[in-house]
């Protein structure tokens, strides 16, 4: 699939703003109360804290602004949820529901890895 190939800078731009608006999203769920709210069942330090990272790491990212910090951040945040939360149900994702924390939390790490790249502020600066 080499037909792809001169597309990669604008494939992994596209891929870093959706995954930051989807993050950020999760934000605006459970601080701003948007898209239903937070779940009933959270305690308040993962609507302010977690709600906080993902509504502004998830915007940092899509921005392309300090990005490797952010998403590692954003990484590190999915990575704990994912422990934290899922992983004391089952092994595997498949059996605790983690699937999501543990896409993000891999997502977060290679965007941290590779960087900003194109379509971003951080690559706008220099």
């Amino acid at each position: 699939m080499t037909f792809l190939t001169p597309h990669t800078e604008r494939i992994y731009a596209l891929l870093r703003i959706a995954v930051g608006l989807l993050f950020f999203c999760h934000g605006t769920q459970k601080v701003l109360g948007l898209f239903g709210g937070p779940p009933p069942e959270a305690p308040a330090f993962v609507v302010w804290v977690a709600g906080g990272i993902e509504l502004i790491g998830g915007a940092l990212v899509a921005l392309g602004l300090r990005t490797r910090a952010a998403a590692f951040v954003c990484s590190g945040q999915m990575a704990v949820a994912y422990f934290l939360a899922h992983q004391p149900r089952g092994l595997l994702p498949i059996q605790n529901q983690g699937e999501l924390a543990a896409i993000y939390a891999w997502l977060f790490l290679f965007i941290a890895a590779r960087g900003a790249g194109s379509w971003s502020v951080d690559g706008a600066s220099g």
